[in-house]
């Protein structure tokens, strides 16, 4: 996967959430918070998003398969130097 692929994973993960109202008043979610988490060989990428009207909390998981690519990566240049 190149970069380009990867940037479009990303800007569809923005996308849904500036799509996704809030399920207490309608307002619009805005990040509030980022982390990658990986679980059982897979990536993820968790946002925590605040209701920029309300404040409601909501998070917002997603695969993250272009992480998973460069976790491999990582993991065999690792290899190379040990």
């Amino acid at each position: 996967m190149n970069a380009q692929e990867a940037m479009r994973y990303v800007e569809s993960e923005y996308e849904i959430i500036k799509l996704t109202p809030c399920e207490i008043c309608g307002g619009e979610y805005l990040q509030n918070y980022q982390e990658v988490v990986s679980r059982d060989d897979l990536m993820y990428d968790i946002l925590t998003c605040v209701c920029s009207n309300c404040g409601h909390e909501k998070s917002f998981e997603f695969h993250a398969p272009y992480l998973e690519e460069v976790k491999r990566k990582t993991k065999s240049k690792s290899k190379i130097y040990n």
